[in-house]
């Protein structure tokens, strides 16, 4: 027994030894020199903001190597939605930028919606009520995003303050979706259903609210002296690196670069709303927090401007559809279901097949919170993609850490990530 132990030890010690000699970025940091250190910074890291892992090589306090290490929280999304129906993906797109879910949706069902060639045909209303949801889920992560980055740099009051106008949208969400943070509430073709009494109201008084909250957090960080230090002249990204590495969405906006999709590519009724496109100028941390911070100013403008124009008034007493009118797309009303042969049988084939997608590829990409999320669809005809890839923009936003992070001091990563604000469910899918 005692030799059948050692031969066992022995082989968990090789296959382990083989592990380590197989792990790429040990083998980059083989031809280090002189005092250095390496550090592992994640994947358990508070302020990794999910479990990135980061190996860094330290020259006293100077980063000079930073090696980002991704892929802890992988799951496999755009294989999974090979085996699933379009409609049965909508969850999983939730749990992709988690703190964004309603957004994550609306994008998703566009993707397919532009495959099946209705995109630009859905009902008034619904658009209306999809921006809103996007534009509440962009407040809903910029808020967490600033809170975030303020706790990591020291300032907790901040964090509190937003949290709680955040917890105000989860109250949102759960009246008009029935959850709080996996909303699932986009469908293909239109929405699942159409906002409850008092919701519109609901949602005013938050807008009201919101722009108090964002004013004192201006006011706690904006001039302060601590928050300037920390984030002025720190990960200071040009305009030609952002676009190098692809960038988007504030991070890249807050390096001057004028580009936001609703506006050079609209869709739903984004050309029928006022807003500006928020730029920076230096492109360092402290331009990326003054850009989401008036994002939110823009969102809850154009909140407004979806409430004060959407079809059939906040309570619809004229009726005005929330869906297409294909029942081959979307589901019958229950009613003619249990009372009608033909609704029955849509009904059994868009749960059992799905939509019945024309083959083809397309790509649409939404304007998301952390910036450009696309998803590109490969369809060979059915119910199912034959083919999906999500380009996700924290994933693209980190690429550029290896570059950004040698020459500056090991505090100011802290500092970096959070002005980044990116979601690991996102980057790794």
């Amino acid at each position: 027994m005692p030799e059948v132990q050692e031969i066992e030890i022995r082989d968990s010690a090789a296959k382990a030894a083989a592990v380590a000699r197989s792990f790429p970025p040990a083998e980059d940091l083989q031809d280090m020199q002189g005092e250095k250190m390496v550090l592992n910074m994640g994947p358990s890291h508070p302020s990794t903001h999910g479990v990135l892992r980061i190996i860094l090589e330290l020259d006293g306090e100077i980063i000079t190597k930073a090696i980002p290490d991704i892929g802890y929280l992988h799951r496999g999304d755009e294989k999974i939605a090979e085996n699933m129906t379009y409609t049965q993906f909508i969850p999983y797109t939730d749990r992709l930028d988690y703190l964004a879910p309603m957004a994550n949706n609306v994008a998703y069902a566009l993707a397919v919606e532009k495959l099946l060639g209705i995109h630009d045909k859905l009902p008034p209303r619904c658009q209306y009520l999809r921006v809103i949801c996007a534009e509440l889920a962009r407040i809903s992560s910029h808020l967490l995003g600033v809170g975030c980055f303020a706790m990591d740099v020291g300032a907790m009051t901040v964090f509190l303050l937003t949290f709680t106008e955040r917890e105000k949208i989860y109250n949102l969400c759960e009246s008009l979706t029935g959850a709080r943070f996996t909303t699932s509430y986009t469908r293909i073709g239109g929405v699942s259903r159409d906002t409850p009494p008092g919701w519109c109201d609901a949602v005013r008084k938050f807008l009201n609210e919101v722009v108090v909250n964002i004013a004192e957090v201006e006011t706690l960080l904006t001039r302060n002296k601590i928050w300037v230090d920390r984030t002025r002249d720190v990960g200071v990204i040009s305009k030609e690196e952002a676009i190098d590495f692809g960038l988007s969405g504030p991070n890249a906006r807050g390096s001057g670069v004028d580009y936001d999709l609703r506006k050079a590519q609209p869709y739903l009724c984004y050309k029928d709303l006022q807003f500006d496109v928020v730029l920076g100028s230096v492109g360092d941390c402290y331009d990326r927090y003054l850009v989401r911070m008036e994002e939110m100013r823009q969102s809850v403008r154009i909140v407004h401007q979806c409430l004060d124009k959407l079809p059939g008034g906040f309570e619809n007493k004229s009726k005005e559809p929330v869906n297409v009118a294909d029942g081959k797309i979307v589901l019958p009303p229950k009613n003619k279901v249990m009372s009608s042969m033909e609704e029955l049988i849509h009904q059994f084939m868009l749960v059992t097949q799905g939509v019945n997608c024309p083959p083809g590829e397309v790509y649409f990409g939404h304007e998301n919170p952390k910036g450009e999320l696309g998803f590109y669809i490969n369809s060979r005809g059915g119910g199912t993609p034959y083919r999906m890839k999500i380009r996700s923009p924290s994933f693209c936003n980190l690429s550029i850490l290896s570059h950004l992070l040698p020459g500056h001091m090991m505090s100011d990563t802290v500092s970096i990530l959070g002005s980044f604000d990116f979601v690991m469910g996102e980057c790794d899918r």
